[in-house]
């Protein structure tokens, strides 16, 4: 999970040189925080491999835009905003806020602080961790389920959706900032997501495809060929951070879905139906 090619994301910038993505129409250009931090962290690992001098100086400029960006929401809780409206199952106003945003701006800022020495980026990171403290009605991210399970929210809506790539990435956020830190509540959070994970990973198998979330409607979101992959990667890191062996099993099951035609036609099958009956 390098992020290199995000890292030569070939613009457009803002002048400052932090990324902007390009939404065209309506929304037109925007700074969009999940996207700079992972321009952010895909020029960190290209400067930690090659030690080149511009790939550091892209990170730690993406490093000092998260800090300066984070803002209170509406409940006082600094977070950072997308401050465009965006159509998921429920329309998400500006300004909105993410988990996976969340986690991934503080794996930047851990790292910052950790090259750079400066503790502002850990001050910033810990700022930022609140939103992990608090659940969603009182602005964090956090929701726990009937069975005392405890999730991160990738999109903030009621009921929420569990979408499970954000879920792991932003569970990552929370053992970076405890790696950074050695916080207790960190290492509890982290410790209760796993938990989460591996209480309802089975939950994410449709028999031939994994789910992209929990969508509760009558027919399940199938995830993308792309974020099926993606969720086969997480889960084989998931297994190196834990030792689970059901990550391994879940991931080497749901590779194998990828092998099949007959599975993966059935999925885009899915994914298509999903979207002429809920888009």
């Amino acid at each position: 999970m390098q992020f290199s090619q995000k890292a030569d994301y070939p613009g457009p910038f803002d002048p400052h040189g932090i990324p902007l993505l390009d939404y065209r129409g309506k929304i037109g250009r925007q700074y969009n925080p999940i996207a700079i931090a992972q321009y952010g962290l895909g020029n960190y690992n290209l400067f930690s491999q090659t030690g080149d001098p511009d790939r550091r100086s892209k990170f730690l400029l993406v490093a000092d835009w998260l800090r300066s960006s984070l803002e209170p929401n509406l409940h006082g809780l600094p977070v950072w905003n997308h401050k465009f409206d965006w159509e998921y199952r429920d329309r998400l106003v500006s300004p909105w806020y993410s988990g996976l945003a969340q986690g991934q701006g503080i794996s930047v800022l851990v790292r910052a602080h950790k090259e750079s020495g400066n503790h502002s980026y850990l001050e910033a990171a810990q700022r930022a961790f609140a939103s992990f403290q608090h659940p969603i009605e009182a602005g964090g991210v956090s929701f726990i389920d009937a069975s005392g399970d405890l999730w991160f929210e990738e999109y903030i809506v009621s009921p929420p959706t569990h979408i499970l790539n954000g879920f792991i990435w932003a569970i990552w956020g929370i053992h970076d900032y405890f790696l950074g830190t050695r916080d207790a509540v960190a290492r509890d959070l982290y410790s209760r997501a796993v938990r989460t994970l591996l209480h309802n990973l089975e939950c994410y198998d449709l028999g031939f495809w994994s789910l992209y979330e929990q969508s509760g409607t009558r027919l399940p979101m199938a995830a993308s060929r792309f974020y099926h992959r993606l969720h086969v990667v997480q889960l084989r890191i998931m297994h190196r951070l834990t030792g689970e062996n059901v990550f391994a099993q879940t991931a080497d099951r749901w590779e194998s879905y990828t092998r099949s035609r007959t599975q993966s036609a059935r999925a885009l099958c899915y994914k298509a139906a999903f979207k002429l009956c809920y888009y």
